[in-house]
């Protein structure tokens, strides 16, 4: 059964046990959630931006939740979760991605302060901050832990290997060894993969079909937050020349490194740049997006928040959506299931965000085809 139907399933279960006890106000109450929570569902899926942020409280008038499971059925305890985010804790963006987390959740039947404890640790470009983090997070014993992107999920399992870990945002968990297999993962880790090496020669791919006169592209990363660049960048080279491109990579580590390796590709004509799904690059986006616009170069960012801020283009998983989906497993986890039990989910849908202001103010004109394939364009 998804997700979805998981949830709705649970409340009309809790529906017909308050049906045949007689307790009619509570039964009216969770007919109403049933609703609630069947929009909420509707809107997380969706993609739509706007009613998300509306729902998830980003901005005033939120919609708030409710439980879909009796908040009877896990009362007797009050579980344990950790979450840690390979975000920057004030980025707009990563509030909405806790937000998700939290509301599905509740879909579960989880509420923080009732019968869920949750303590959240987030993204520092001081990396022994970040394994600190990841030691308290561990230190706590939660009854599982959630791990935003793969730095997160490489601090905290180098403090665990009991307790649970459930991933988003990891390319090739396989690859890079966290898992044994996505069907059976194996150990205390499971979740939901992000990116793979097919997926990395899409973006050169896509590049060129915006900027056809881009004939180098220089490859931005940092290799201390992106492990996975090594599995990524060279399905990109390979891709490359088929395409007419040539493609560089750039390690960086500040906002300097940024603009030397940007200003250096931008030295000759038909220069572009790639940046990796990478908490350094989400970290430095505006960084990135003045240098390329600095030197008026095609940007292509993978993840959609790039894309919304000013590059040219973004294909990625949506965060959103995958970070609410996480809250199946935790929820699955706390109620007994193993990670070894539960396959690592690949994902079924990216999104396609292209910014024709952006495209507009380069000279470039994107094709109509191209166009029909966004699933978000910005004018």
């Amino acid at each position: 059964m998804s997700s979805p139907d998981s949830a709705l399933a649970n409340l009309q279960q809790t529906i017909d046990y308050l049906e045949c006890h007689g307790q009619r106000a509570e039964r009216d109450e969770a007919l109403a959630r049933e609703t609630a929570t069947a929009e909420l569902l509707q809107i997380i899926n969706s993609g739509n931006r706007m009613r998300r942020r509306e729902l998830f409280g980003v901005v005033t008038g939120a919609v708030i939740l409710l439980p879909v499971v009796s908040l009877a059925q896990h009362l007797d305890r009050v579980s344990h979760v950790g979450v840690l985010m390979g975000f920057s804790e004030n980025r707009p963006e990563t509030k909405e991605y806790v937000a998700a987390f939290a509301k599905a959740l509740e879909g579960y039947g989880w509420l923080e302060g009732k019968n869920l404890r949750i303590n959240y640790r987030f993204f520092s470009t001081d990396s022994t901050l970040f394994d600190r983090n990841a030691a308290e997070l561990v230190a706590m014993s939660p009854e599982v832990i959630l791990a935003s992107t793969t730095p997160a999920l490489r601090a905290l399992q180098k403090h665990t290997r009991t307790i649970p870990l459930v991933f988003v945002q990891v390319s090739d968990p396989v690859g890079q060894g966290f898992v044994e297999s996505l069907a059976r993962p194996g150990g205390n880790i499971t979740g939901f993969s992000a990116y793979d090496g097919e997926l990395a020669a899409k973006w050169a791919q896509l590049l060129k079909e915006v900027a056809p006169g881009v004939t180098r592209v220089a490859v931005i990363f940092n290799p201390d937050t992106a492990p996975q660049a090594r599995l990524l960048n060279p399905a990109i080279a390979t891709a490359a020349p088929s395409l007419g491109m040539t493609a560089t990579f750039a390690p960086v580590h500040d906002d300097a490194g940024v603009e030397s390796a940007i200003a250096a590709v931008a030295r000759e004509a038909g220069g572009g740049v790639i940046a990796l799904p990478d908490s350094f690059n989400a970290l430095h986006r505006d960084a990135i997006l003045a240098a390329a616009a600095r030197h008026h170069l095609p940007l292509f960012g993978v993840d959609e928040f790039f894309a919304r801020a000013g590059a040219v283009m973004s294909y990625s998983i949506d965060l959103v959506r995958v970070h609410a989906q996480a809250a199946s497993y935790i929820d699955r986890i706390l109620r007994g299931s193993k990670p070894v039990d539960l396959p690592v989910q690949r994902p079924t849908k990216y999104s396609l965000v292209i910014n024709l202001k952006t495209a507009e103010a380069l000279g470039l004109t994107v094709p109509p085809e191209l166009l029909a394939l966004a699933d978000e364009a910005i004018e």
